[in-house]
């Protein structure tokens, strides 16, 4: 590959990332509330939790182009540092990562401030990047042509 295959993408914003992570939480957690009620034999919900948010970070970013819902919503999606789409173990690998941000004082979410690629500990596991979606000018072409 030579320099003028080279793809440059803008870095999705904290701020933006932050509302992503709100709005899949909330997600994520209406699920497993919904499913969870009258389940309780699963480990007081903490396997059950685990299954719904893994199976949620892994169907969205392996099959929806590297966005979850909230991502979709804020026009953002995840990517490999390469460039590549994300694989089955990298979705779950970026999932567990998001359980070892929190327990330190949040440092692993924290971290995504200071890192020059604004990557948190969960990006760091995974090898990957929260990108802008890019604005397919083609498409709105094609439907005016």
């Amino acid at each position: 590959m030579d320099d003028m295959d080279t793809k440059v993408y803008e870095l999705a914003d904290i701020g933006e990332r932050f509302i992503a992570l709100v709005i899949d939480s909330f997600i994520v957690g209406a699920i497993g509330g919904t499913v969870g009620v009258g389940g309780g034999g699963l480990g007081g919900g903490g396997i059950l939790g685990f299954i719904v948010g893994a199976g949620y970070q892994w169907y969205f970013l392996t099959q929806q182009n590297g966005q979850t819902l909230g991502k979709m919503l804020m026009n953002i999606r995840v990517i490999k540092t390469n460039g590549e789409p994300i694989a089955d173990a990298d979705a779950i690998l970026r999932y567990i990562g998001y359980l070892i941000n929190t327990p330190i004082i949040m440092l692993g979410w924290i971290w995504a401030f200071i890192d020059p690629n604004q990557q948190g500990w969960h990006d760091k596991l995974a090898e990957t990047y929260v990108i802008k979606v890019e604005k397919d000018k083609q498409k709105n072409d094609d439907i005016f042509a």
